[in-house]
């Protein structure tokens, strides 16, 4: 028997549509009504890389755009409270490797003109090698950049460290 194994993350926000329409725009991941204007289905990406650079088996993760005023799945189809987004204090982290053909400059640069807040940018983390920059989306919701710092990582001018 396998471990429980996750198999999908919700982000909630208070328009489901500008919502997955925002992550559509800036990770370029393919979006999908499911239905549309209740819950809306992302789909970031294709299949994890083997060593080699070719696909493995495990791919076609999905993430949930849901709509804070009725979070479906639910017995009750009129839904059930809280109806409302949760201001202040930590919120969603969702981390995101960063494609090969994107970097984390530009999808910040995209985010923060589609109304997301830079929570920082340049970040080098020893312990997992990696770099990283960070946005809030206008939810709320905090989606962290991460590129693999590889053999030997270059910690640029200006970038922090830990």
């Amino acid at each position: 028997m396998s471990q429980n194994t996750l198999i999908f993350v919700d982000l909630p926000s208070d328009d489901v549509e500008a919502c997955a329409n925002f992550y559509q725009e800036v990770m370029g991941w393919m979006v999908e009504g499911r239905p549309t204007g209740v819950f809306h289905r992302g789909v970031p990406g294709g299949f994890f890389p083997l060593d080699d650079g070719t696909d493995s088996p495990v791919g076609n993760l999905h993430l949930g755009f849901s709509d804070a005023g009725n979070v479906r799945p639910h017995p009750d189809p009129a839904g059930v409270d809280p109806r409302h987004m949760s201001p202040g204090g930590r919120a969603m982290r969702l981390w995101v490797l960063v494609g090969d053909h994107d970097n984390e400059d530009d999808i910040l640069a995209r985010a923060e003109q589609h109304g997301a807040t830079i929570l920082w940018r340049h970040h080098y983390w020893k312990e997992f090698n990696g770099f990283s920059g960070a946005f809030e989306d206008p939810w709320g919701n905090h989606i962290i950049m991460w590129t693999k710092g590889g053999d030997n990582p270059e910690i640029k001018e200006g970038y922090t460290h830990e």
